[in-house]
């Protein structure tokens, strides 16, 4: 909900008290954000309730959806009972609205939505090498490759452009090795089978093209607002190498699309990164290192990034200390593990003389949470405990006409529903193969026909031998015969 230029979120509690509202100033978003908590704390409906209010803004958005309800921000929520009561604590009645929201939805498998895709080389060998789990030495052959396919303008659209390129490197190690050292075998087998198991998870859906142009994210719907860009994640999720490789792919995307502009009132753009966990799990060094660049850097460039996991420890401390605006909902702690948490979460916050964070964080109910938000100067505020508000969408899911419908009304639709397969490594690669091959089938037909040719020599070199030999022996016997008359 806008409040004079504001996204009014959540409001103080707790209940006996609401008087205060409790703002993000949309000149902080680009300073990033996080919302952690427990699964069912009410994550989803506060990313909904922040998506809505960039959207009234006129700021496009981009989410992944894991549980397959954040589509219903396209439809009007729903009046009832609970809902009046929720509006009644916020005193909101008369101004609330239910309303739909303009929406975009894509999916990695093309099934709840508009396929989305990249190609291999614009995804790279470090996010690759990410991808794949390569150590670093197969991760260094991984670069030696794309070296070697862009040194010869063979282009890796796919994973068939990907495993016929490190095939025909494993074929034909010797060539290569003057030219960029070393070519293990092992290892090149080692990233083949690596590349199989990702595409058991789908990733021939993934690479390939027309690969997702940046730009398309930022549309506008109706009365300027901004595009709800939504990934469908319900399937994608399990598969946490190639989600990972999306968001990866996204984040750097991103950095490189956007230019410079500084501060701005508004941000360009918003990315809510769900399941951030999988971001960093298990992530090399120098690709945290990119990570953590790209975060501290793209705030000047006017994209705000908000990741969204259920405990802050997901986060590297890094990444953790640029993000200026939390929504902390409630964390459970049963163990000494899970205590430390806790404890770390709260002293991330500025502490509140009225609360003891700790304790709260601990007995916050659905929908309740522990903010601490970026005044005007990008000074954190002490820790608020606060109920946010409702969406004004859809709570719920949407039926599968619903989406049918918003996929192919969606003006990219007929851009991207279409896979393109262009002349690439795979194709060129066996042409070269072929033509190899034709040139060993030319050369061994000469040489068998070479072959054929000497042989037939001999044997009449023979033949000529033999018959000399019997025309000899016919005048020997002739002439002894004559001698004897």
């Amino acid at each position: 909900m806008i409040d004079n230029g504001m996204i009014y979120f959540a409001k103080k509690g707790p209940e006996e008290r609401p008087d205060q509202k409790i703002y993000l100033n949309p000149a902080m978003a680009n300073r990033h954000g996080f919302i952690g908590g427990a699964t069912g704390t009410g994550k989803s409906v506060t990313l909904k309730v922040l998506a809505e209010s960039f959207s009234q803004l006129g700021v496009p958005t981009f989410f992944s959806d894991v549980k397959g309800d954040m589509a219903g921000i396209a439809v009007p929520g729903e009046d009832n009972e609970g809902m009046q009561k929720r509006l009644d604590r916020f005193d909101i009645r008369d101004e609330f609205e239910y309303s739909g929201f303009p929406v975009t939805i894509y999916d990695i498998y093309g099934e709840k939505g508009i396929p989305l895709r990249t190609t291999v080389s614009e995804m790279g060998p470090l996010l690759m090498a990410q991808v794949l789990d390569l150590n670093d030495v197969q991760s260094d052959l991984l670069t030696v490759s794309f070296k070697i396919a862009d040194d010869r303008g063979w282009l890796l659209d796919d994973m068939k452009d990907l495993k016929t390129l490190l095939t025909y490197i494993y074929d034909n190690a010797d060539q290569f090795e003057n030219e960029y050292g070393h070519i293990t075998k092992t290892s090149m087998t080692t990233i083949i089978r690596a590349i199989v198991a990702l595409e058991a998870e789908g990733a021939d859906y993934f690479f390939g093209k027309p690969a997702i142009e940046i730009s398309d994210f930022l549309g506008y719907g109706p009365g300027g607002k901004g595009m709800v860009n939504i990934l469908d994640s319900e399937t994608l999720i399990s598969k946490p190498k190639l989600y990972s490789a999306f968001m990866l792919y996204l984040l750097s995307e991103l950095f490189e699309y956007f230019p410079e502009v500084g501060d701005i009132e508004v941000p360009k753009m918003v990315f809510f990164f769900d399941e951030a966990h999988c971001l960093f799990k298990n992530a090399s060094k120098p690709l945290l290192e990119k990570i953590e660049q790209v975060v501290k850097l793209i705030r000047s460039k006017g994209i705000g990034l908000f990741f969204i996991t259920q405990s802050p420890g997901d986060i590297p401390a890094p990444v953790m200390a640029q993000l200026g605006n939390k929504i902390e909902h409630c964390l459970h702690a049963y163990t000494q593990a899970e205590k430390r948490v806790v404890k770390a979460a709260a002293d991330s916050f500025r502490d509140n003389p009225e609360f003891n964070t700790e304790e709260v964080l601990q007995r916050l109910g659905t929908g309740e949470a522990v903010v601490s938000m970026l005044d005007e100067k990008g000074a954190p505020s002490v820790a608020e405990y606060v109920y946010v508000l409702p969406p004004e969408s859809s709570l719920g899911t949407i039926s599968d006409e619903t989406r049918d419908r918003l996929i192919k009304e969606a003006i990219l639709y007929s851009k991207y529903v279409n896979a393109k397969d262009d002349d690439s490594a795979y194709e060129q690669i066996n042409k070269i193969n072929e033509e190899t091959v034709a040139v060993q089938e030319q050369e061994a037909a000469q040489a068998q026909e070479e072959k054929e040719a000497i042989a037939a020599e001999a044997q009449a070199a023979k033949k000529a031998e033999k018959e000399a030999k019997e025309q000899a022996k016919a005048e020997e016997k002739a002439q002894k015969e004559a001698d004897r008359i």
